[in-house]
C-alpha cells in the first residue's frame, strides 16, 4: 500500500515537517530552540519566562513515497512556531544535591504547504499544538579557581496530544499521540570564555488511534529515535555577547508501526549554523540561530531561523 495524503504534525517544543504515510511520520522535536549555555539557568533559582520565535522553510523532501507510479511532488513548505515558555527552578535540594523544577511550553502554529500533485494549491493551517510538560533536577555548578567548570540537568519531557487535530485535515497543530522525550543537558567551561553545550534527547511514541482514513490503517506508531542540540561559543564582548557554532541531528532508531507491522523508511537529518546570545542583563538573554540542514533521509531538508527572549523575574 502506499502512501495517499500528506499530514503536516507539529509538537510541542520544535519545528515543523511535512508527514506522508510510512514516511515523515516521526512528530517534531526541540531541533535548534536551544543552543549555547544550555546546561543551566543564567540567574539561578526562580521563575523564568521564554519566547520563541522560528521560521522553517524547505523545497527539497528526500524519501517522499510513491503515488500512483511516481514520487509525490511538493513544492514547499513554510512553518511558523511560537512558543511560549514557563519554568521554575526552586532552591530545594531532592537527589544527589539537584534542585527539582518544573517546565512547561505551549506552542502555536501556522504553515503552509503547497503540495504541486494535488492540485497545486498550497494549504494553510494555525492553531495551538500539544503541551510540553517536564519535571526536572538541576544540579549546581561545579566551581573551578576561575569561575564554573560544568553544570547539567536532567528533564522527563512530555508532549501532552492536546493540541488541535482532525483526522481528515491535511494540516494539524496536534500530533493526537502521546510521546516521551527525556533529555540530559551539560554546559562545560572548556576555558573561562569559551564553552561547549548539549542536549540528548531519547523519545519513545505512543500509538494514533485515530490516523487519516486515506493511510487505510486504525493505528499507526512512529519509530523510536535519539537527537540532540550542540553548540560551542566564545565570549566576545565581557558579559555582554558570546557567538559561536550550533547545530542537531536526529536518527530514527526502530521501525514505525501501522496496525502491529513494522513500515520502512528512518528519518534522519543533520544541521549546522551561527548563532550569539546577547545578555542584556542577567536577568534578560536574547539568542539567535540559524541552520542549515543536511544529510535528510525520509524527511525534508532546509533552514530554520529562530530568535528566544529569556527573562528570569
Amino acid at each position: 500500500m502506499k502512501r495517499l495524503c500528506l499530514v503536516v504534525i507539529l509538537w510541542s517544543a520544535v519545528a515543523v515537517w511535512v508527514v506522508p504515510a510510512w514516511a515523515y511520520d516521526e512528530p517534531s522535536v526541540n531541533l535548534g530552540f536551544t543552543s549555547f549555555l544550555d546546561g543551566g539557568p543564567p540567574a539561578g533559582p526562580g521563575v523564568y519566562y521564554s519566547e520563541y520565535l522560528q521560521w522553517y522553510y524547505t523545497q527539497r523532501f528526500p524519501g517522499t513515497p510513491v503515488v500512483g507510479g511516481s514520487p509525490l511532488a511538493l513544492d514547499r513548505l513554510n512553518a511558523w512556531i511560537a512558543l511560549q515558555q514557563l519554568i521554575y527552578q526552586s532552591n530545594q535540594k531532592v537527589l544527589l544535591d539537584g534542585k527539582w523544577g518544573l517546565d512547561l511550553i505551549q506552542p502555536f502554529v501556522a504553515f503552509d504547504l503547497n503540495p504541486s500533485s494535488l492540485g497545486g494549491s498550497s494549504t494553510t493551517a494555525s492553531g495551538p499544538g500539544d503541551l510540553l510538560v517536564g519535571p526536572f533536577i538541576q544540579w549546581d555548578p561545579i566551581m573551578g579557581k576561575n569561575g564554573p567548570v560544568f553544570m547539567h540537568r536532567f528533564e522527563l519531557q512530555m508532549i501532552v496530544p492536546t493540541g488541535r487535530y482532525n483526522a481528515s485535515s491535511v494540516l494539524n497543530a496536534g500530533s493526537n499521540f502521546f510521546s516521551i522525550d527525556p533529555y540530559w543537558a551539560g554546559t562545560w567551561f572548556v576555558l573561562p570564555h569559551w564553552t561547549m553545550s548539549w542536549r540528548i534527547h531519547y523519545l519513545w511514541n505512543d500509538e494514533n488511534n485515530n490516523p487519516n482514513p486515506v493511510l487505510g490503517l486504525s493505528t499507526e506508531q512512529p519509530g523510536q529515535a535519539v537527537h540532540a542540540n550542540f553548540a560551542t561559543e566564545y565570549e566576545v564582548v565581557p558579559n555582554r555577547l558570546r557567538v559561536g557554532l550550533n547545530g542537531y541531528f536526529f536518527e530514527q532508531i526502530t521501525d514505525s508501526k501501522g496496525n502491529g507491522s513494522n513500515l520502512p523508511g528512518h528519518e534522519q537529518v543533520v544541521a549546522l549554523g551561527p548563532g550569539l546570545v546577547w545578555h542584556l542583563s542577567q536577568n534578560d538573554h536574547i539568542f539567535f540561530d540559524a541552520y542549515y540542514e543536511f544529510a535528510a533521509e525520509h524527511r525534508p531538508e532546509g533552514q530554520r531561523y529562530n530568535a528566544r527572549w529569556v527573562h528570569h523575574f
